[in-house]
């Protein structure tokens, strides 16, 4: 036999070998995140609820669902162990991020144009770069296109008369 005629099976034993170790390497992965799993940790099922674990046994774990809410689950079933602060802010709504730095959005633009309650009067016009020059030019052109619709400002012989 020819070496070339092997080196396709060579090529997909090897690719099949690679596939299956880094399938073993995040199910060993998965297996000690569930080992290391305490009693008071905030999970994630694979079904996506959030709980918080009571109880660790060999197989199964007890997951209080809501406050007085417990449900045994099997420890496979388990889809993340979720720090403190990640349970907190999706179960909970907490932000420590907006507590630290005190910035908060707001919901409408009103806070942008001046002071809450702002006569819109008061709020000074913002210059958009415009010269009053060139808005004089601008109305005179105006002007002479309403003129010309009317047919006034044209004497006989002048193009555009009718």
């Amino acid at each position: 036999m020819d070496i070339l005629t092997l080196l396709p099976f060579i090529v997909l034993i090897g690719a099949m070998f690679l596939m299956t170790r880094s399938a073993k390497k995040k199910q060993a992965a998965a297996a000690q995140m569930r080992n290391d799993m305490q009693p008071g940790t905030g999970v994630r099922t694979i079904g996506g609820m959030y709980a918080t674990v009571k109880e660790v046994h060999d197989d199964t774990v007890l997951l209080e669902i809501a406050p007085g809410v417990h449900a045994i689950y099997a420890k496979n079933a388990v889809g993340a162990v979720l720090d403190d602060a990640e349970y907190n802010r999706i179960v909970h709504g907490d932000d420590d991020e907006l507590d630290a730095d005190g910035t908060v959005v707001p919901d409408d633009a009103s806070s942008l144009t001046g002071e809450p309650g702002a006569d819109k009067a008061d709020v000074a016009k913002i210059d958009l770069g415009k010269d009053e020059a060139a808005d004089d030019d601008a109305e005179s052109k105006d002007d002479a296109a309403a003129k010309d619709a009317k047919g006034e400002g044209k004497a006989d012989g002048e193009t555009g008369t009718k």
